[in-house]
């Protein structure tokens, strides 16, 4: 177990919290806060155990130098503070000697939000990427600034970033936050100790992006079903025509030894949603063999019918992936049939892995309908892959 902010002394301390702030921007507004908000337990009971707080996050990709005006968390920190109702001091430095005189004038319980992490990606139009490649040197340096290091950023877990896992490895304190360690109980429960029957749901478009998740549960999920451009790839293995319909034909072989592996657990869509071209229009209906001239865009209303019969049993469910284009309204209809069903559950473990399959459930209203809606799309795919997340990995155990 890791250490959580419960088992470190925070009183009087000067706290190093890695946040997740990667929030959308608009014309210099935040357009989506949750992110910010997700992160105010932990900013919270620092404030109240009387820590110096510096907050520090990545905001996207940073290319070249002219990036930089464009992503600062500048707006973020406004955004903090009104939601905090408390003055955030803001730095916009990464390293320097106003950034080391701002952290050593804090008072307890002030707060201090530092630039974009991602701005040491670039120095002088040159691309180092010494966040983004943990440079040693400046882990270190982002290190020396603090006494105890609190990894609350669930959605870069799985990066070996210097602001993480270059941190966690040059300070005698360390332990990762609420937000961090509410993922990990959820997902442990939903993947690691799952009640049965246990149906799990891969979505997306290729079988590529998921092979590691489908090879993990399927030994200890009770079903998968399969959906998404993902599942033509699993049709063609089948001998079905699929169409004009995507399918990764250096998969198919992979997909005929799942198929066989799985000995019944995985279950396909039996009719696709289709259109003759990738645009989003009145959809026709074909069963498991499609036309030449069409495509499958969304599973169809058997199919609906078929996942929703296998989830109405389940006691934990694992959702990662659409079954379809939802962001066209004609075929976003498997989406949204699933995400009801799951969400009409009755007394079910219920686990959205973050990615689209979030974005879905929280822009159909059914949010607070899911036990667990993951914050990090890619970290909770390797957690469900079973891979080590290695921002998590290198903080010290209890």
């Amino acid at each position: 177990m890791k250490k959580t902010l419960n088992d470190v002394n925070v009183n009087g301390k000067t706290v190093l919290v890695r946040v997740d702030f990667n929030v959308p921007i608009k014309d210099g507004i935040i357009t989506d806060d949750n992110r910010i908000r997700a992160a105010l337990p932990t900013i919270n009971y620092l404030i109240e155990n009387n820590a110096k707080i510096v907050l520090f996050s990545h905001l996207s990709r940073i290319k070249e130098e002219a990036d930089k005006s464009k992503k600062s968390l500048q707006p973020i920190s406004k955004k903090l503070e009104e939601i905090l109702g408390k003055k955030v001091l803001f730095v916009n430095q990464t390293r320097g000697t106003e950034l080391e005189t701002s952290i050593k004038n804090l008072k307890e319980g002030e707060v201090l939000l530092f630039e974009n992490t991602r701005f040491e990606d670039v120095k002088n139009n040159e691309v180092v990427k010494f966040e983004s490649k943990n440079n040693e040197e400046l882990g270190k340096y982002w290190a020396s600034l603090g006494d105890v290091f609190v990894n609350d950023a669930f959605g870069t877990a799985h990066r070996k970033h210097a602001s993480n896992v270059g941190i966690a490895s040059n300070i005698s304190e360390s332990c990762v936050g609420f937000l961090v360690q509410k993922e990990l109980e959820m997902l442990s429960k939903g993947i690691d100790k799952p009640e049965h029957p246990f149906v799990a749901i891969i979505g997306g478009a290729k079988v590529s992006d998921k092979i590691g998740v489908i090879d993990n549960l399927l030994k200890k999920a009770d079903k998968i079903i399969i959906g998404g451009g993902m599942a033509f790839t699993f049709f063609k293995a089948q001998g079905h025509s699929i169409g004009k319909s995507l399918c990764e034909e250096d998969k198919i072989d992979l997909a005929k030894s799942y198929l066989d592996k799985a000995e019944g657990k995985i279950v396909l869509p039996v009719d696709s949603a289709t259109n003759n071209e990738f645009k989003d229009s009145k959809p026709s209906f074909a069963g498991l063999d499609l036309p030449e001239d069409q495509m499958g865009l969304d599973i169809g209303p058997k199919s609906i019918d078929l996942f929703q019969s296998i989830l109405k049993d389940a006691k934990t469910v694992a959702w990662n992936g659409p079954m379809g284009v939802f962001e066209f309204e004609n075929f976003k209809n498997g989406t949204v049939g699933v995400c009801e069903a799951i969400a009409n559950l009755d007394g079910a473990f219920t686990l959205i892995g973050g990615g689209d399959s979030a974005a879905a459930a929280i822009q159909l209203g059914y949010k607070d309908k899911f036990t667990h809606i993951s914050t990090g799309g890619g970290a909770s795919l390797e957690y469900m892959e079973g891979k080590v997340l290695p921002g998590v990995d290198i903080i010290k155990n209890k």
